[in-house]
């Protein structure tokens, strides 16, 4: 039984055989095929974990960020491009990196809605979910363009 304030998500897979076959994931409104992507020899069919962390990740700091920016009264328009640095030493995967390129576009510019979405635009990484939960495993990188 959950304690009140928590929320539970639930994760289901079907699996169809060895490392280079193709999975089935559903989780919540998330539904589709799940393999091993090409850049790694796998049949690149559906998403994969490192697209799933990387979206995770990437979604978890844009709505973060909104959310911070629409309670300070700050309106904008978000534009996200997020990367994924996976690393191969000693035949281990490690994921390295993500890298946000943030793009604010301000309805309302002024010097002080420009100093306070730099400011939330680095405070939501720090705050955000999953960043929470990845860190000190992954390096999360937050660029910022205010236009």
């Amino acid at each position: 039984m959950l304690k009140n304030g928590q929320h539970s998500f639930k994760y289901e897979t079907t699996w169809d055989g060895g490392r280079n076959e193709v999975g089935y994931i559903s989780c919540g409104n998330l539904k589709t095929e799940v393999s091993i992507p090409k850049e790694m020899n796998g049949p690149g069919i559906g998403t994969n974990p490192d697209e799933l962390l990387l979206s995770a990740a990437a979604t978890c700091y844009l709505i973060s960020l909104a959310t911070m920016l629409d309670l300070s009264k700050v309106p904008a328009y978000l534009t996200l491009k997020s990367e994924g640095i996976v690393e191969v030493e000693n035949s281990n995967l490690t994921y390295k990196e993500i890298i946000h390129h943030v793009e604010i576009a301000l309805k309302e510019k002024s010097e002080k809605h420009i100093r306070l979405a730099n400011r939330l635009a680095i405070k939501a990484e720090q705050t955000c979910m999953i960043s929470k939960a990845i860190r000190g495993n992954v390096n999360v990188v937050v660029n910022c363009t205010i236009i």
